[in-house]
């Protein structure tokens, strides 16, 4: 059987299934059966109306956002595909916390579903820092399917690891 890399957490019966879909149709076909189109969010500032929207519904009490962009060297250079930064600095005599948030470029030409399973995640490290029961709870509750949206991700990650071309081009 194929090592699959971002399945590696899934047990067996479900790699054997991944596997079958592999040596059939295709992770590629699969995957755009279930997501026949890519989102429209093209651009930094639309990303960022993207997120606001997802935290104003989810989030309101919780720390503001300074900044949300699409990063083109995050998943090289930080093997992760979002990522969550606070910058604290003292401003009088208070202490003021600047969250920044960063997606990787491969998310530009990925299914609705996908973005917002990665915005949901990153939106729940304002609250929650780590990857705990609790974390995930809150990101079941902003997006009742993160967990098949994730599956479903990291079944594109094996299919562009295993070669496999983009699925899904921007118009």
């Amino acid at each position: 059987m194929t090592s699959y890399r971002y399945l590696q957490a899934y047990p067996q019966d479900l790699l054997q299934q991944v596997q079958k879909i592999s040596e059939g149709p295709g992770l590629g076909a699969w995957l755009l059966s279930r997501h026949p189109q890519a989102h429209g969010v093209r651009t930094d500032s639309a990303l960022y109306a993207f997120v606001m929207d997802l935290k104003n519904e989810f989030l309101r009490q919780a720390d503001p956002i300074n900044k949300v962009s699409f990063d083109s060297k995050l998943h090289i250079i930080q093997h992760a595909l979002g990522m969550h930064t606070t910058t604290s600095r003292i401003q009088g005599s208070k202490l003021k916390a600047k969250h920044d948030i960063k997606v990787a470029a491969l998310f530009k030409d990925t299914p609705l579903a996908f973005l917002q399973m990665i915005a949901v995640h990153e939106l729940a490290h304002l609250k929650i820092r780590e990857h705990d029961k609790a974390f995930y709870k809150l990101c079941h509750h902003m997006a009742p399917d993160y967990a098949q949206w994730e599956f479903e991700l990291r079944i594109y990650l094996t299919h562009l690891d295993l070669g496999g071309a983009k699925i899904w081009m921007p118009d």
